[in-house]
């Protein structure tokens, strides 16, 4: 496929996901902003890590979004049967699953990841 048809596939589907709300401005709950994520090893004699909450969440924000492409893209994929599309789309789900964790951090319920046995659209 041709470098300049993939980047238009992913604008298209980009634009299709913002049209449907699906991707977009998300925001972090007002209790964290400001805040910042510590990370205290186990091991002493090795120094911690200190983030912000608002870079952290960017990039949690940005894992959530990706994996809206990756579904919308095995969605669009006329190369896999139904039932391989299942099978990946289970992979994307147990993924939303193991990242429900840090829905504490958004703002709006709408934004939060909801993993296996719930609906993940609004």
């Amino acid at each position: 496929m041709d470098p300049m048809d993939i980047k238009q596939i992913t604008r298209a589907v980009l634009s299709a996901l913002e049209d449907d709300g699906r991707i977009g401005e998300t925001e972090i709950g007002h209790r964290w902003a400001g805040g910042s994520l510590v990370m205290e090893p186990g091991d002493t004699t090795t120094q911690g890590k200190e983030i912000p909450l608002d870079t952290f969440f960017k990039k949690i924000v940005s894992v959530r979004n990706q994996l809206r492409v990756l579904e919308q893209k095995i969605n669009g994929l006329d190369q896999l049967d139904h039932h391989e599309k299942v099978e990946l789309q289970q992979y994307i789900t147990k993924a939303y699953g193991s990242l429900t964790t840090f829905n504490v951090l958004f703002k709006d319920r709408k934004d939060y990841f909801v993993g296996a046995g719930s609906a993940r659209r609004r």
